[in-house]
């Protein structure tokens, strides 16, 4: 057998600016905690999409899943709604992660204000639609950046080319 080459990576895909979901979220809902950690749950009340590809309201009565794992990191699975301004609706699926220095996640679950930069708030989005002027949306992925405010989300989104 020979020896294989070195891997040389190629470019990254591109990133494209798509939206800015803010989101305006209720209190949180504890269901205790289980074998993996405590299970919880946040009501999501409605919002704003604006961005280059997508614009709309985020449809208030999603929610956001969450697993507060024991090594300190939020597992976090988002299900909602996007009303496009022409009246499509849009689902939406937002699996990711937020973790930190324990005294920036306890700031964050204080409601303080907290700079994005100090903590990891990252989400993988996919989007499902039967909208014939939306169906591109069906084969998008997408990242965010995610920013967590005292009653609101951040998310700063870019599809994937």
């Amino acid at each position: 057998m020979s020896t294989p080459a070195a891997w040389q990576p190629p470019a990254p895909p591109a990133l494209l600016p798509m939206m800015q979901v803010r989101c305006e979220v209720d209190a949180l809902v504890s269901l205790g905690t289980g074998p993996c950690g405590e299970r919880r749950y946040v009501p999501l009340a409605g919002g704003s999409v604006v961005g280059p590809e997508l614009n709309g309201t985020v449809v208030a009565g999603g929610v956001d899943w969450q697993l507060a794992r024991a090594d300190g990191v939020l597992e976090i699975g988002a299900h909602y709604v996007i009303r496009s301004t022409d009246g499509a609706l849009v689902e939406v699926r937002s699996d990711g992660l937020r973790h930190g220095p324990p005294e920036v996640m306890a700031r964050l679950a204080a409601g303080e204000a907290v700079p994005p930069e100090a903590y990891f708030f990252r989400t993988l989005m996919r989007f499902t639609t039967g909208d014939p002027r939306w169906l591109h949306l069906n084969k998008v992925m997408a990242i965010a950046r995610g920013e967590r405010q005292a009653r609101l989300v951040v998310l700063d989104v870019w599809r994937l080319a």
